[in-house]
């Protein structure tokens, strides 16, 4: 497992600190981590190429092993009526701020796709990993010549067979219960909810390439367990939110501090996208009744996150968290590393 973890990461500790897109994942986080003997991946997902490129510069000079996570466009369409509907339904939430959500127009976009794999074939860095699909197999082709190794996130056997099918060179096995958004190929069908050693085991017998497990970190017992089903490495990412280094909004961060918070839930109502946080008022309003559609409802609701955000409004926010929340705490990067390892 060790040489296997070297091959594929460049590290000896068996930790990686998962991508974070929107915000939380910064080049300093990156950097600590990797300072603490850790692997990290910075999160492309929601910048432009050219603010990619820069972290990508200055993770380099740390010289120290690096990731870069990718968003596959694969779209969950939403019809126009369903848009509107959903649109003029949430509009009272935006009205405090000034936004005028229910003639918002529907966005579709692929998050900068081609320009971002233009960069990573001309700029190769260590691993690059892909959330929410396939890439197309020219696509891992020309990132494995171009010297990177490729991972391919996934959420169950069938889904870790067709990426092996790519030639990649390992897996993350997400766990649905895992914060933020669930990498399921099938948004609107996901797997059933299994522990992550489950997941690991299942995905790694499945196709016997490497292993990171991803979901419902909250302590050295978990990532014990997913190495003894078979986990390459274990990827950390709710547990990073409170640290010092991170880009956690204030918002965010006293939320997950605050003991009347009762639990996490797996919502499409903030993005479209099955995704896990903190319950909220905005989920229990609007949950029931939000549409499948990704990006549309990320970009339709993205303002309102953003003010939120800024003023303090936990109940207008998008508080993603893995089930393992409670555990997250405010410390340097470093110190969490460290705990999360001890008497591994």
């Amino acid at each position: 497992m060790d040489r296997r973890r070297q091959e594929l990461l460049g590290v000896d500790v068996p930790v990686a600190a998962a991508p974070m897109a929107g915000g939380p994942t910064t080049g300093t986080l990156v950097a600590a981590v990797g300072a603490a003997g850790a692997f990290a991946f910075l999160a492309a997902g929601y910048k432009t190429p050219e603010a990619v490129a820069d972290e990508i510069a200055a993770a380099r000079v740390g010289g120290l092993p690096f990731g870069v996570n990718v968003f596959v466009p694969t779209p969950v369409p939403v019809g126009e009526a369903d848009f509107r509907r959903y649109a003029g339904r949430i509009a009272a939430e935006g009205a405090p701020y000034g936004l005028d959500l229910a003639s918002a127009a529907p966005v579709e976009d692929d998050d900068h796709w081609a320009a971002k794999l233009d960069l990573l074939v001309r700029d190769p860095v260590p691993v690059v990993s892909f959330t929410f699909g396939l890439p197309p197999a020219a696509v891992v082709r020309d990132l494995r010549r171009a010297g990177s190794r490729v991972l391919v996130t996934v959420t169950d056997p069938a889904e870790a067979a067709a990426a092996a099918d790519l030639g990649v060179d390992g897996l993350v096995a997400q766990s649905g219960h895992g914060g933020g958004h669930y990498g399921t190929f099938t948004p609107a069908a996901p797997p059933p909810l299994r522990p992550l050693p489950d997941v690991v085991g299942l995905v790694a017998d499945r196709t016997g390439l490497p292993v990171l497990a991803a979901g419902g970190v909250a302590g050295p017992a978990d990532v014990r367990e997913a190495l003894t089903a078979g986990a390459t490495a274990v990827l950390v990412g709710t547990l990073l939110l409170r640290a010092a280094e991170s880009g956690t909004s204030r918002t965010h961060r006293d939320a997950l501090a605050d003991p009347r918070r009762d639990g996490t839930v797996v919502t499409r109502a903030f993005t479209g996208r099955p995704a896990r946080g903190l319950r909220n008022a905005f989920i229990d309003r609007y949950d029931a009744e939000a549409p499948l559609g990704y990006p549309a409802l990320h970009h339709l609701t993205r303002p309102l996150r953003t003010a939120a955000a800024q003023a303090g409004d936990a109940d207008r926010l998008h508080l993603w968290a893995g089930t393992g929340w409670r555990a997250a705490r405010a410390a340097p990067a470093a110190e969490i590393i460290a705990d999360v390892t001890r008497d591994l």
